[in-house]
């Protein structure tokens, strides 16, 4: 099945480097093959606050230098205190700046795309308010997007994570009521698979208008490299080429397992991956 994806459609993303320093985690990456890399925005990589950018000139400077392209900005949102569904006054101010520090990144890498999600809302209240919030929010971020000629790629959380957009008819439902033509939708593989879904769904509910994916492997919940889990690599591959699909596949490998060889993991990832190419 060669001859289906390009060789800088791979991406990788530096999660697994938690005890590895900026510059191991690019040039593991490119040892690995990876031509392209998608930034994760949070330490110890990136330390950024609602303040802005620490040591920005040397991050930019490190990222450039390493040769690899940066194909999509992912600001660590998943943790809090940052997300898009957050209440408060103050609170949302603070988390605009934030994300407003991740578009202006992403510009200055010369970046064309920026991931996001639903963010969540509290379990003790209201979900349809939550929702409100973050539709609203994730208007005003596509506008301040747009500004800067950035898209941006909207991916499902699994449940545990939110209780907003967690499931692909959820996905469908969300960006239908934002209405904003600077969003579009991405796969992650994880979520996708925890939820029940497959991938040939995905593209038949959106089609051409997915943007990019986090392509993992998994059983199915982990975020694991390609031969570690239990999905079907073939067959994604085989939904891929059907669908004329030219996106970026990040490798979003989160997996505590890896943290202490993420180069090796990367590698293996990689290697799975070429025999596609």
């Amino acid at each position: 099945m060669n001859g289906i994806i390009r060789p800088d459609q791979p991406a990788g993303m530096g999660i697994i480097y938690h005890y590895f320093s900026l510059e191991y985690m690019l040039q593991a990456q490119k040892k690995a093959g990876y031509e392209s890399i998608e930034l994760y925005c949070a330490a110890p990589h990136v330390q950024m606050t609602a303040e802005g950018v620490a040591e920005k000139e040397y991050l930019l400077k490190t990222v450039k230098d390493s040769g690899l392209k940066v194909i999509c900005v992912t600001p660590d949102n998943c943790m809090g205190p940052w997300q898009y569904a957050a209440s408060g006054k103050e609170t949302i101010e603070q988390c605009r700046r934030y994300f407003r520090h991740t578009l202006e990144l992403a510009a200055e890498l010369d970046c064309p795309r920026v991931a996001c999600h639903s963010g969540w809302g509290m379990k003790d209240q209201p979900m349809e308010e939550a929702w409100k919030r973050s539709l609203d929010f994730m208007d005003w971020y596509c506008e301040e997007a747009k500004k800067m000629g950035i898209l941006l790629v909207m991916e499902s959380l699994r449940a545990a994570e939110t209780n907003l957009v967690n499931s692909l008819p959820l996905l469908q439902k969300y960006l239908s009521e934002l209405g904003n033509d600077n969003i579009r939708p991405m796969i992650d593989t994880c979520a996708m698979a925890v939820a029940g879904e497959d991938i040939a769904e995905w593209f038949e509910a959106f089609g051409s208008s997915i943007a990019h994916m986090h392509f993992v492997d998994g059983t199915p919940y982990f975020h694991l490299a390609w031969g570690d889990g239990d999905r079907s690599l073939d067959h994604y591959m085989q939904v891929i080429k059907d669908n004329g699909y030219t996106g970026y596949l990040t490798q979003e490998l989160t997996d505590g397992r890896y943290y202490d060889d993420p180069a090796a993991a990367d590698a293996q990832t990689y290697a799975a991956l070429r025999k596609y190419m």
